[in-house]
């Protein structure tokens, strides 16, 4: 797995926002950016930098907390997960890195570190998925439904943040992946 750093920042996209299951259903977690803009244009993903002017990581934390204390295994993974949200971190790239590290930890998974060094419009050789962190183009994916902790009041909520299979599934959140059907 190689990961891209190396084309310009889209806005909209999963890059800054996940979704996660509150009280209300569907809410996002938005990550706020200091937007480049007049002469300097476009700006490279990694060189994206993090809006910290006001504590979006504090409350970030509490949305998951209210929405997640009570799902089976949110204090099993709380000490692994709360850190980033703790942290000084300034680039939006660092900050994605380090959460799909956690997370990856969490799951029981290793990723490796590898980053594109060029910008590929088509690469070859590898099977290129940088369309999963389109947000306006959702891919709609026929995943099994897990019990989730406000289904009982807007039933099964796919396409969340992999926080929610997390803290509801726990250790089996590796098996229910690897049973889904992905036609990437």
């Amino acid at each position: 797995m190689i990961w891209e750093v190396k084309d310009n920042f889209q806005k909209q996209t999963y890059r800054n926002r996940c979704y996660i299951y509150t009280d209300k259903g569907r809410h996002m977690l938005n990550i706020p950016i200091k937007h480049v803009g007049g002469d300097e244009g476009r700006q490279k993903y990694a060189d994206v930098e993090m809006d910290n002017s006001y504590p979006w990581k504090k409350q970030h934390w509490r949305t998951l907390e209210t929405a997640y204390r009570t799902s089976p295994f949110f204090e099993f993974y709380e000490d692994d997960i709360r850190p980033l949200f703790e942290g000084n971190d300034t680039l939006l790239l660092d900050f994605n890195l380090k959460a799909i590290e956690a997370v990856g930890n969490c799951l029981g998974v290793t990723f490796d570190d590898e980053r594109t060094e060029t910008f590929e419009l088509e690469p070859i050789d590898k099977v290129d998925a940088r369309f999963l962190a389109e947000a306006k183009k959702e891919r709609e994916m026929a995943l099994e439904p897990y019990p989730q902790v406000f289904e009982d009041r807007h039933g099964f909520l796919p396409n969340l943040s992999i926080l929610d299979l997390l803290f509801n599934e726990g250790t089996n959140a590796l098996d229910y992946l690897k049973s889904q059907s992905l036609d990437l």
